[in-house]
This record gives C-alpha cells, structure tokens and sequence, in this order.
C-alpha cells in the first residue's frame, strides 16, 4: 500500500513540500542561481582579493573535483571525463538538483522540526557549511584521494564561502517561494 506525501508528512512529523509543478521549479531556478552564485564567487570574485586577502584569492574548480571523483569511481580516468563534459555535467546535475533536494527535503524539514525558530537564512549557512564538509572532505579526500579539506590552502576558504553563498541563495529563493 503506497502513502500520500500527507500521510507520510503525519507520520513522520516532518513537513515536507509537496512534489508538485511548484516545488519543481522552485527546485531548479534556486539550483540555477546558487550554481551562478557559487561559480561567480569562486572563479570571479575570489580571484580579485588574492592580493588584498590571501585566504580568498584561490579560483575554484569544482568541475576538476567531479572529474577527479568519477575518475575514482568509475576507474575511466580523469582525463576522459574531462575531454568528454562529464564533469561538468556532473556539476551542473549537483548544483541544479541534488544540493536544492537536499535542502528542501532534508535540511529544511529536519530544522523546522527540531529548532522551527532557527530562520531560513541561518539553515542556509549550515547547509552550506554541510555542502563544504561533503564537497572537501568526502568527495575530494575519502572519494578522490586528496588530502583532507585539500590541505587547509586557500582554496578550503573560499570553498566554504562558496557553499556558504550556495546555501544562502538556495534557503533564500525556497522562502520566498513556499514560506514567506
């Protein structure tokens, strides 16, 4: 016997969006802008302190840390995933979806059931700050090989920025969206 999402949302006490038209764009344009947010930082913005302030003038590379994980994963090489986008595919697929189910069908419903007066803003810097310790840690060290957190160099900081900034557009599109 399969349940509604109500039904489950009862008995688990977690209030989950419904899956619906709405939660789907919400989904996807919230990915669209955070994954925007996110490179605009790291790539762009970043780079233009790296003489002013040392810890955020590393450029990320987030589509470098997909091909080197599905290298790992697949055995195919990092070299062939890069020459053929999958990498990039990856981190497109990552940012437009994954990170934002995460958020609203994890981080979002498990704050608002045990702390519901912790604001969506603040959700947003934890998930993101979660999003840093998955991306630096289990992809690029237990994944893909490299040392944790990639050593503690500039690019860890402006990585945890970056997922920072990631959460928070993300959190703040979903209010406005469903909760404001």
């Amino acid at each position: 016997m399969s349940m509604t999402a109500a039904q489950i949302n009862q008995n688990n006490g977690l209030a989950l969006p419904a899956f619906d038209a709405r939660t789907l764009v919400t989904l996807l344009v919230s990915g669209a802008f955070a994954i925007l947010a996110f490179d605009l930082f790291g790539q762009t913005i970043s780079p233009l302190f790296k003489d002013i302030i040392p810890t955020l003038g590393a450029k990320l590379a987030p589509v470098a840390l997909a091909n080197q994980s599905l290298g790992a994963i697949t055995g195919l090489g990092a070299k062939f995933i890069s020459q053929n986008g999958i990498g990039h595919g990856l981190h497109l697929l990552t940012g437009l979806l994954a990170y934002p189910i995460g958020y609203m069908f994890i981080a979002r419903p498990i704050s608002q059931k045990i702390a519901p007066i912790v604001p969506w803003w603040a959700v947003g810097i934890a998930y993101g700050v979660v999003l840093w310790v998955f991306a630096l840690y289990v992809m690029a060290h237990l994944v893909a090989g490299n040392p944790a957190f990639l050593g503690w160099s500039g690019i860890t900081w402006v990585a945890l920025w970056g997922h920072i900034v990631f959460g928070l557009v993300v959190a703040g599109f979903t209010w406005w969206r469903h909760e404001r």
